[in-house]
């Protein structure tokens, strides 16, 4: 294997794995101990920003090794799932959000789950998980699958782990929280446990990731390199 492909996939462990680790109870406790919360989290931004900027370098220098030949169609999934998965990552960065980063206060609000919550109770993964997915499905040369599977593997089992961890530290109030959302889209709206809240998503936010998606296209080829449209 090329030393820059050995280079991406440490890159991209210490990545996904560095979110695990460093949010677990045995790591997570001791650090908060020793570091105040705010401490814990400076570390821990500084800490999984330097794995991203060292995984998408890696990935810029990573030689092109074709492994699979994925149909010419698939290359349309990214330009199909993009507004979506942005919709979904404006909504993470603007809606309150019980399984964010010091959200739990957010279950003893009259509605603890507004807006992309009723969708999803973890949007931005969610997202992120359909950015992914749709990549891997189109790029098939080693590198990409390195980067998206590590990413795609990322929000999943972030998901699930963030489930886990708000479970036991919130008790009681988790299990509210639990019935009337999902982490699967609209699997509680389609089982009854909850109703869509098209307002609490709202237009604008709407309109910004349609806004972005369009930046994106634009700008793809000159910051990638390559067009986001089939040839």
């Amino acid at each position: 294997m090329d030393a820059a492909l050995h280079a991406l996939v440490l890159a991209t462990a210490c990545f996904v794995l560095g979110h695990f680790i460093l949010s677990s109870v045995a790591v997570r406790r001791p650090l908060i101990a020793r570091l105040g919360d705010n401490g814990f989290r400076a570390t821990y931004s500084i800490a999984v920003t330097a794995a991203f900027a060292w995984m998408l370098y890696a990935y810029g220098t990573a030689p092109h090794v074709p492994v699979l030949h994925w149909p010419v169609w698939t290359r349309w999934l990214p330009v199909l799932a993009m507004p979506f998965a942005l919709l979904l990552a404006v909504c993470a960065f603007t809606t309150r959000n019980v399984t964010a980063v010091g959200g739990e206060g957010q279950a003893a609000l009259a509605d603890p789950t507004p807006g992309i919550m009723r969708i999803t109770r973890h949007p931005f993964l969610v997202g992120v998980a359909l950015w992914a997915a749709a990549h891997l499905l189109t790029n098939g040369d080693a590198a990409s699958l390195v980067l998206f599977g590590g990413l795609l593997l990322l929000a999943v089992g972030g998901s699930l782990h963030i489930d886990r961890r708000r479970a036991a530290a919130m008790g009681s109030d988790w299990g509210p929280i639990a019935l009337t959302t999902s982490a699967v889209p609209f699997a509680a709206i389609l089982t009854g446990r909850t109703r869509p809240d098209w307002p609490g998503i709202g237009l604008w936010r709407v309109a910004l990731a349609l806004g972005l998606y369009v930046l994106l296209l634009v700008l793809h080829q000159p910051l990638f390199g390559v067009s986001p449209f089939p040839a």
